[in-house]
């Protein structure tokens, strides 16, 4: 009970200690900042370019054609390889339910 009421002389303790702190001083410099100019910040969008010329459009559409063409070997590549992890995870699987057809067939024999 004593923590209790502790606790509540800390937590009701805060605005007392706040206007005690000076909060008139705190009001007298929002009053000033608001005098201040404001500041412009950057949006951080990007401005609209404009439209490429053709030698440049060109280049970009056979970048994007040689990256698409890495995509689709990187695909084929992690297609195989989850293949392969499926065939394994499908062996250890096996293993394990004959480890465990082995154990029940020793303990239902009692030996």
């Amino acid at each position: 009970m004593v923590a209790f009421a502790t606790a509540n002389a800390v937590r009701n303790d805060g605005p007392q200690r706040f206007a005690a702190r000076g909060a008139v001083r705190l009001m007298a410099q929002r009053v000033k900042e608001r005098g201040k100019e404001k500041v412009k910040r950057p949006t951080g969008r990007a401005k609209e370019r404009p439209s490429p010329p053709a030698a440049t459009a060109d280049a970009r559409v056979r970048t994007l054609e040689r990256e698409c063409e890495r995509l689709k070997k990187e695909l084929e590549a992690a297609r195989r390889r989850i293949a392969a992890l499926e065939e394994s995870r499908n062996l250890v699987a096996a293993r394990i339910d004959g480890v465990i057809e082995s154990l029940s067939g020793v303990v239902d024999r009692g030996d």
